[in-house]
Parts: structure tokens; C-alpha cells; sequence
């Protein structure tokens, strides 16, 4: 499944200049966590967060200075934060960004890793949707028929070569149940890898042959039966 199928096209943005205030009435209006913040031609500059908007309710005091903002200088380098009034003073820069092409799950890998809970879609250096983890939950909900048609069309034709017909798949709740012959082990551990990325599969089940280990089998059989020349 492609970023593009999940994104939100129709996306909240704010320009430099605008204030937090102002990007505050907009995430509860919209009910958003963050908005990018986009210059006049659509290039993705940053993102706003709640979080970033949440330093400034630990109070930035005029000529603070005392333990409480010296700590949080210390520990989170937040100082320019606290003192922010527009979103590009707030403002997560550069923004991490991800393709329409890209697959959801290389979306949630970036998500996890960065601890961040959106990314703005750009293509061709300019914003086009907006991918969040509740779009991520959401393709874990997708029926099971959905699921198959993902596995059978996109990662085993597609993506491996494998004739969906030479293998019998079931998709139940999710559980993946795959059997039948492939060419070798690694084809079966990478039908395995590539279906544990497909959103909504659950649990995988192998109960697959190898026709090359199988033939070298036969193989072997059959020298082992052959007459001694000594």
C-alpha cells in the first residue's frame, strides 16, 4: 500500500509569519496535532506541533532566567522556543517529508523512529498531502479481502515474480495462512518479510515446499541407489 492511498489531500497549512496563537485556533478548530509551515510557491519549510506550542504554557518569562528555564535550556536546548511568537520561530525545520510513492510501511518505520506523529507528502519539492498515524491505524482496519489482493498483486507477482497461482492463499482476520511450492528458501523468507509489511496482516503462516531442495533431494536419492564403479 502506497502513502498516497492513505494521505489527507486536503491539508491545513500555515506561512512563517503566522502566529502561534493563530496556529493554535487552527489545530483545535480542525482537531490536528501540527500543521507544515509552507511558503507562497508550497515547499514544505517545517512543521508546528502541539508540542511545540506546549512550550510555550511552561511559560517564557520576560528576562527569565531562573532554574526552571535554565534546566529545560540545559536538558532540551528549548530556550528559542520558549521566546517563539510565530511558526517559523516554533517550527520543527527542516521537516522530515515522504513521497506519494513510498509505502505506508516505510511511513510508519519514519514515524517510529523520529517519534513523530505526521509527515507532509511532497512531490516534486512541493506539498501534497499529509500522512498521520491515525491514518496508519486506520489501514490496520482494512477488510481481508483487501489484504489479499495487496499480496497476491503486489508482493508476489509484482514485487517477487511469483505466480499467485502456485500458491493457495487465506487471508482470516488478518492471519495470513500462504502454502505451497516456490523455488527456494530465501523466495519464502522474502514472500514472508515483504507480506509482514503489508498493513492490516496480523500474524503469517508458512507451509511452503522449495522445488530446487526438493529436486536436489531426488537428486541425491538417485546417486546414492547408483552402482559403485569400484
Amino acid at each position: 500500500m502506497k502513502v498516497e492511498q492513505l494521505m489527507s489531500r486536503d491539508v491545513v497549512t500555515v506561512t512563517p509569519q503566522t502566529t502561534l496563537k493563530q496556529v493554535a485556533e487552527l489545530l483545535a478548530a480542525h482537531r490536528i496535532a501540527g500543521v507544515p509551515v509552507c511558503d507562497g510557491n508550497g515547499h514544505v519549510l517545517g512543521v508546528v506541533s502541539e508540542a511545540d506550542i506546549l512550550w510555550k504554557e511552561l511559560g517564557a518569562r520576560p528576562g527569565g532566567g531562573g532554574m526552571l528555564d535554565r534546566a529545560l535550556e540545559l536538558a532540551y536546548g528549548q530556550g528559542k522556543r520558549l521566546a517563539a511568537v510565530t511558526a517559523s520561530e516554533a517550527m520543527t525545520s527542516p521537516a522530515t517529508t515522504i513521497g506519494p510513492d513510498a509505502s505506508v510501511a516505510w511511513a510508519a518505520q519514519l514515524m517510529n523512529k523520529l517519534k513523530i506523529n505526521r509527515l507532509p507528502v511532497v512531490e516534486n519539492d512541493k506539498l501534497v498531502g499529509i500522512i498521520a498515524r491515525s491514518d496508519l491505524v486506520r489501514a490496520f482496519t482494512r477488510p481481508d479481502e483487501e489484504i489479499e489482493d495487496e499480496i497476491n498483486d503486489d508482493v508476489l507477482l509484482h514485487t517477487l515474480w511469483v505466480d499467485p497461482d502456485t500458491v493457495s492463499l487465506m487471508v482470516d482476520y488478518g492471519m495470513v495462512t500462504i502454502s505451497g511450492e516456490v523455488e527456494n528458501r530465501s523466495t519464502a523468507e522474502l514472500i514472508e518479510a515483504y507480506i509482514r509489511r503489508v498493513p492490516g496482516v496480523v500474524s503469517i503462516h508458512l507451509d511452503l515446499r522449495y522445488r530446487f531442495d526438493d529436486l536436489a533431494r531426488r537428486v541425491a536419492a538417485s546417486a546414492a541407489q547408483l552402482p559403485s564403479r569400484i
